[in-house]
């Protein structure tokens, strides 16, 4: 089949400046200028079609495009979104989504950059437990996506990329076309997702497909990647009942020996002072369930970690603010999905001398359970963290593995009482949060406006709603997570992984996406910097009708940029006066309320005194209850 000659992505930037060049400069009066105005009218539909057409000599395919197989194959996944920027390397499969799907399940969800499809897929599925697809556009697409590809990779975290590439060099048009095409358009990013492939047929696509769903879905969950190549989603299907979509059945994830479980509870069992530690263990809603009861039998302080919410914070047993003073005290540690154990246990000094030294006592026995590490890395980007050799390694997913350490505690213990250690923890829970709650009374009238009100304003806000914090909260001092009742596995779902700068805003837009149709309140408090680094997912969200309260957490600056070259400079003996230089985000201050309006978001700020917070949070909280998104802008302080 004959491919269209059209402008390539972008392309037509560049003949259309050259086209204004060539044009003869007039002198043109206002009134000129007004009835030009008047006359010009936007095009048609027929219009653009007339002017896209293909030359009449190339004939309409007379059956199904293989990218109608495409979608099917979706469909038989149950995948409701697929969020991308267009591109023309996918323009057949973009194509059946939106007629021959009906834009349905899946939807087409359009963004205004690559990372801004995958966050928002990164951020969907820690809040519904299932994958969004990515369409990205061939090399230039992917080399956009794979900062946000990197985070869902640290964060484990299941996203399915769609690339389009033309692998056959006798296709391709000239010039463009090349230039956005390689030979294995995924090697830049194989190190940090999963399983890629570049189907051949488009059977061969069906059961990629099928297969990369399920690798993504099964622990570890990462990123994979398919690539969809352009000849075979434009030509026609050959013989459509000779395709077969393979059935998806999910693995059984892998649980922990029976014979170290039963070892590791007889050690927990006969421990005087045992911790929890836990960092991404709670896969699905049933994990923090599991763990309520691992704790309860022990009654041991459990120290989340919050890779994902693994623990309720209002429980007696969760200790997470004191876990320097436990860790220290432990005869026995349990870490439950735990990405960085040596820092966990040791204590290192940036000070230029690398200064380390271990945070536990001697013959304090370490249990690790998860998959990470053990028997699964790689070994390029150093995600996996300090070697620790563990006293008890246990290689299976935590959360599958909890069942049966549970049962062996119980019998380990055997009747034994542990009420004495449940009673002293319950009364230091009592007296951490009821601290909490009088250190966030200090600076309570401060201009800019401190984190602690920030966060108590906000909740007041909100409590009466079923609400889900969608962003972390670490860059306010985790004030939220010291404050308000997280009891419910969906209200909070950890971090970027990878810590790279854009997630928040496109990360945040997906999960309100996944409560949308839950009625649930999605809350992101929103860092200035990054937002900057793809403020587009603000316009996704006002034009899909994703409704999502963000609150600006405007302090100005690359704070904790800030904070390092404080610290180099004094390291230096220079002083810090000038450590604002390059770090800092003023002259001139952002308007985020004004930017956030530009793209039809309701908005209000910047907001600088503590007294107007309150109302316009009321004000804020009304227009996301009605199905739109908003955006509060505040002035806050650096943490």
């Amino acid at each position: 089949m004959a491919r269209k000659a059209s402008v390539g992505r972008r392309g037509f930037l560049k003949a259309a400046a050259t086209a204004s060049a060539a044009a003869p400069l007039a002198a043109v009066t206002p009134a000129q200028a007004e009835t030009t105005k008047k006359n010009i009218a936007a095009p048609s539909q027929q219009q653009i079609a007339a002017e896209t057409s293909p030359p009449k000599v190339v004939q309409a395919a007379n059956g199904q495009p293989g990218s109608d197989f495409m979608v099917e194959v979706m469909q038989s996944l149950g995948i409701e979104y697929v969020a991308s920027n267009p591109g023309s390397s996918f323009r057949g499969l973009q194509e059946s989504i939106i007629n021959f799907g009906h834009n349905t399940a899946p939807e087409f969800l359009t963004c205004l950059h690559e990372e801004t499809s995958v966050a928002m897929a990164h951020g969907y599925a820690k809040a519904c437990g299932k994958p969004m697809a990515v369409l990205a556009h061939s090399t230039v697409g992917l080399q956009h996506a794979s900062m946000a590809l990197y985070n869902a990779w640290c964060d484990r975290a299941p996203v399915i990329t769609i690339l389009g590439n033309i692998l056959d060099a006798s296709k391709r048009r000239p010039g463009v076309e090349w230039l956005h095409t390689a030979q294995d358009p995924a090697a830049i990013v194989r190190d940090f997702v999963k399983w890629d492939d570049q189907p051949a047929s488009l059977q061969h696509y069906a059961e990629s497909f099928v297969r990369a769903y399920k690798l993504t879905m099964a622990p570890p969950q990462e990123p994979v990647v398919i690539v969809a190549d352009a000849e075979l989603q434009e030509h026609e299907i050959e013989d459509r009942k000779a395709l077969v979509i393979p059935k998806y059945v999910a693995s059984a994830p892998p649980q922990g020996d029976a014979g170290a479980v039963r070892e590791a509870a007889q050690w927990l069992a006969k421990a005087k002072n045992p911790v929890i530690v836990a960092d991404r263990m709670a896969r699905t809603p049933a994990g923090m369930g599991l763990l309520v009861q691992l704790a309860e039998a022990l009654n041991a302080p459990v120290i989340d970690v919050a890779g994902r919410l693994n623990f309720p914070t209002t429980h007696y047993l969760n200790h997470s603010t004191r876990a320097k003073k436990l860790i220290s005290e432990a005869d026995v540690i349990l870490a439950l999905e735990v990405n960085d154990v040596w820092g966990l246990i040791n204590e290192f000094i940036d000070n230029g001398e690398h200064v380390q030294f271990p945070k536990i006592a001697d013959g304090t026995k370490l249990i690790t359970v998860g998959l990470v590490g053990e028997t699964y890395l790689k070994s390029n980007y150093q995600d996996f963290q300090r070697y620790v050799a563990a006293d008890l390694p246990i290689s299976g997913d935590a959360e599958a593995t909890l069942p049966a350490l549970t049962e062996e505690v119980k019998r380990a213990l055997n009747g034994a009482s542990t009420s004495a250690r449940g009673d002293a923890l319950r009364k230091a829970h009592e007296a951490t949060r009821q601290k909490a709650k009088e250190d966030a009374r200090f600076a309570w009238d401060a201009s800019p406006i401190g984190t602690s009100r920030l966060a108590a304003e906000l909740w007041n806000a909100i409590k009466g709603e079923d609400w889900a914090m969608v962003s972390p909260d670490h860059f306010i001092s985790s004030w939220c997570r010291r404050l308000w009742p997280f009891e419910k596995p969906y209200q909070y779902i950890g971090t970027a992984g990878g810590q790279g700068v854009g997630y928040g805003m496109a990360a945040s837009v997906g999960a309100a996406l996944a409560n949308k149709a839950l009625g649930r309140l999605s809350v992101n408090i929103q860092c200035d910097g990054d937002l900057m680094y793809a403020p587009g997912a603000i316009w996704t969200a006002v034009h899909h009708k994703i409704p999502l309260l963000t609150v600006m957490h405007n302090n100005r600056a690359y704070h904790q940029e800030t904070m390092h070259i404080q610290r180099m400079a004094n390291r230096n003996n220079r002083g810090i006066d000038h450590a604002h230089i390059g770090t800092t985000i003023d002259n001139p201050f952002i308007d985020y309320s004004m930017l956030a309006k530009s793209m039809g978001m309701w908005a209000e700020g910047p907001i600088t005194n503590p007294a107007d917070l309150g109302p316009a949070l009321k004000r804020a909280t009304a227009v996301v209850r009605r199905g739109e998104p908003a955006l509060l802008d505040v002035v806050t302080q650096p943490r």
